[in-house]
């Protein structure tokens, strides 16, 4: 798998009881693209906005898309909005190369 643009995505959830119910299977969705590569990194803001930030590997937005359609919280109905917005990261270790290890 070539990818070569990087992706952030922004969720807006809905009720915290919906997002719950979903969390464990949502968390497991999510874990399965970061041993594909294509997830770097993922979490909620924590400043009580239900709202959550993900950055991601991908060819195109719509592979992004087609990618997070399966999300459990979005097929459960608990994604309220999705914002995928490409993303350039120029400082920082997301994205990066891995250092070799020998």
């Amino acid at each position: 798998m070539t990818v070569s643009e990087h992706f952030a995505v922004l969720y807006s959830y809905g009720p915290a009881e919906a997002q719950a119910a979903h969390r464990p299977a949502h968390r497991r969705f999510l874990a399965g693209l970061l041993d594909e590569g294509r997830l770097l990194v993922s979490g909620p803001f924590t400043d009580g906005s239900d709202q959550a930030l993900l950055i991601l590997r991908a060819e195109s937005e719509e592979e992004v898309a087609q990618l997070l359609d399966e999300d459990p919280m979005r097929t459960g109905g608990v994604v309220t909005e999705r914002r995928i917005h490409r993303w350039n990261p120029v400082l920082g270790t997301v994205g990066a190369p891995e250092a070799p290890t020998s």
